[in-house]
């Protein structure tokens, strides 16, 4: 079970690294709400709200999480794992890609601010 799921793990790394118009373009707004600390990468491959965001940052966020969420069925569709595997590898490695003064949540399910050092990451990350 466990060379299972390290398998469908570095399948999904593989997949995750390829970049999809869904997850690679950033919207003005998108950019400043982050930048703000008002959005963050959380380890379940999806954007949380660091603060009450108004209207508008929310329907940000929610579109963006519904296309992350396509993007995750379609490629554990083609890796051969789930939904959640994928979101949570993708989650992963969001987190890693965050740079300095950006906000992610930890492991514990706090938020935190990145800084030059590496961030809190999930012990299962690869």
């Amino acid at each position: 079970m466990k060379t299972l799921f390290r398998s469908t793990i570095l399948a999904a790394l593989a997949l995750s690294s390829l970049a999809t118009p869904a997850l690679a373009q950033r919207d003005p707004a998108y950019q400043a709400a982050r930048a703000a600390g008002q959005v963050g990468e959380k380890p379940d491959g999806y954007l949380g709200f660091v603060v009450t965001p108004s209207d508008a940052v929310r329907s940000l966020v929610d579109d963006l999480n519904l296309r992350r969420r396509a993007v995750y069925s379609e490629r554990a569709r083609a890796a051969g794992s789930t939904v959640e595997q994928m979101a949570f590898t993708t989650g992963c490695n969001l987190i890693a890609q965050t740079v300095a003064g950006e906000k992610y949540m930890t492991p514990t399910g706090e938020w935190a601010t990145r800084t030059v050092a590496d961030p809190i990451r999930d012990s299962r990350c690869v």
